[in-house]
């Protein structure tokens, strides 16, 4: 079984090359691909900043994510994670993940009123429940975090 010293090092490990990655495709991979998609289809070069504005936008949410996730981690790991501390950084989780699907429904509407074919409204409405349904579990989440850190309170309290 894995220790959760091995866990979180493991994790910190993934967060790293994932933000590593997603800083990639912010600066080079999604503004070069929506240029190159202007060239190619002229008719719809106008979406080029605005697609591109976005597609940063929500990989900017992820790596709030990230970042907040690191810290919560060094929380964990200093058993500090039952502190009003932990309760910030989850809150600013949940404000990136709300931010991201604000946004998020807002290109499902879009693409779903200038839509020809079912098929990419379908992705995204599949994106967006995803995106509410790890929204509200981290709500949830955050309600268990704060009654623990209530009770591990109380009972620091008593001792």
């Amino acid at each position: 079984m894995v220790t959760e010293r091995r866990a979180v090092a493991a994790l910190r490990v993934f967060l790293v090359l994932l933000f590593g990655i997603l800083v990639v495709f912010q600066t080079l991979s999604l503004p070069g691909q929506f240029a190159h998609m202007a060239k190619e289809s002229p008719d719809l070069a106008y979406l080029r900043w605005p697609a591109t504005a976005v597609a940063v936008f929500l990989v900017l949410c992820v790596q709030v994510v990230i970042v907040c996730t690191w810290k919560l981690l060094t929380l964990v790991k200093d058993d500090r994670i039952f502190s009003p501390a932990s309760l910030g950084w989850v809150d600013a989780i949940v404000w990136a993940v709300g931010a991201g699907w604000t946004v998020l429904l807002g290109v499902f509407l879009y693409v779903g009123f200038n839509a020809d074919d079912p098929g990419l409204p379908l992705l995204l409405f599949l994106l967006l429940v995803g995106v509410a349904v790890v929204g509200l579990l981290l709500v949830v989440l955050r309600a268990l975090l704060r009654q623990a850190t209530v009770l591990r309170t109380d009972m620091e309290a008593v001792i």
